[in-house]
């Protein structure tokens, strides 16, 4: 059978993980129901098996009949803090939700496994499986890198591959060579000025209009200051000031997320932001405290693997259902960091529902945001094809 008619063959229990890792989310580091569900899933597939000690990770190896490279396939497990609202049959109902499709990442790394343990003996090499946890603002996945996941077969993995649904038109594969997703940085700012009554301002030292124009500032200098063709995106999504209405605030300030494409663009943010912060509270009487914390690297596909995707999914999939990106998107991963050790791809799937499609789209992250679970055989199949490009199996 061709992957994608055994891929076909898997798509019911693959939907059936799907939504029993959909009804019971867990966030971040520790995830023992997610765990036990993949590990469950995996009993029987002959992998070399290892969990994490300080987080719920776990590493399966597939040893093929005879020796060779590695490959490594990645998939994200932990879901988000927030209540879903999809009225979907199998909603969560504990406060988090898979609102990031990691639910489908799960299911369609094991579907990957089994369709690639059914081709051990055509197998030249060894296939890392890596299940994470923690992705969502924790960075799993260098703790993951830490415990030797991408040596886990004994030798260095000479390439690594992720898939990620999201909106857009079901089942188009969706991917760019070089930067595809932005750096996830922090800036947070707090301006110390003298308090006093509501009425009498003149006898205080308002933090409040400074952080005001602050915040003005910085929409500024993103366009006067940062080139056109290395953007930044910088979002001001947290403000604090004050307890009591009538009363000016010792303190205000604000934490704002920046979003970078390049190295450059974050040095330039760490050597001007903090000064031009600084500058405005003093003009003011006041002072401030400035941090610029550095967080997910920019995710870069490499050329080789990159052409290699596009080829091996356009092979599999037909080409109409390739799409070659113009631009990267503006948020991020920290499968970053993974490629940032080994060359490989990471590659967008479109899981809109039909019905859908035309309409308003949640996107990630929404309370509302919907994944459609008939995508999950072609994810299998995309990633298992993607590991056979480099362990050397015949064609099907």
């Amino acid at each position: 059978m061709t992957l994608r008619e055994d891929a076909a063959r898997l798509q019911p229990e693959l939907v059936a993980l799907r939504r029993r890792l959909h009804r019971s989310p867990e966030v971040g580091f520790d995830l023992p129901h997610t765990q036990a569900a993949v590990l469950d899933a995996l009993a029987g597939l002959d992998l070399e098996i290892t969990t994490g000690e300080d987080l719920s990770s776990v590493t399966a190896v597939l040893r093929g009949a005879v020796g060779g490279p590695s490959v490594l396939l990645r998939g994200d497990m932990d879901a988000l803090a927030i209540v879903e609202e999809t009225g979907l049959e199998y909603a969560a109902v504990n406060g988090a939700m898979h609102a990031c499709g990691h639910d489908l990442h799960v299911a369609g790394l094991v579907g990957a496994a089994r369709l690639l343990a059914a081709r051990r003996e055509r197998i030249a090499g060894s296939v890392v499986f890596m299940f994470q946890p923690g992705e969502e603002a924790g960075g799993g996945a260098p703790l993951m890198i830490r415990d030797g996941v991408l040596d886990a077969a004994g030798v260095r993995v000479e390439a690594a591959y992720g898939i990620h649904v999201g909106p857009g038109s079901r089942g188009t594969f969706q991917l760019k060579e070089g930067t595809i997703m932005a750096g996830a940085n922090t800036l947070r700012v707090r301006v110390h000025g003298r308090g006093g009554h509501g009425s009498r301002p003149h006898q205080a030292v308002d933090p409040v209009p400074v952080v005001a124009e602050m915040i003005l500032a910085l929409q500024a200098w993103t366009t006067r200051r940062v080139s056109v063709f290395d953007p930044v995106v910088l979002s001001v999504t947290k403000l604090h000031a004050g307890e009591i209405v009538n009363v000016i605030p010792e303190e205000a300030g604000f934490s704002a997320t920046l979003r970078t494409l390049s190295e450059a663009s974050i040095a330039q943010a760490r050597t001007e932001l903090p000064p031009l912060v600084e500058r405005l509270a003093a003009a003011h009487g006041c002072t401030a405290d400035v941090e610029v914390i550095v967080g997910y690297p920019v995710t870069v596909n490499t050329a080789p693997e990159t052409t290699d995707a596009i080829t091996v999914l356009r092979d599999l999939f037909g080409p109409s259902r390739v799409e070659e990106l113009s631009a990267p998107w503006m948020a991020s991963e920290d499968f970053s960091y993974v490629l940032r050790e080994v060359p490989g791809a990471f590659v967008f799937l479109c899981a809109t529902p039909p019905e859908m499609v035309g309409g308003d789209i949640p996107m990630n992250h929404s309370p509302r945001a919907v994944f459609d679970d008939g995508v999950l055989g072609d994810q299998a199949a995309a990633l298992a094809a993607l590991a056979l490009r480099h362990v050397g199996a015949r064609s099907g």
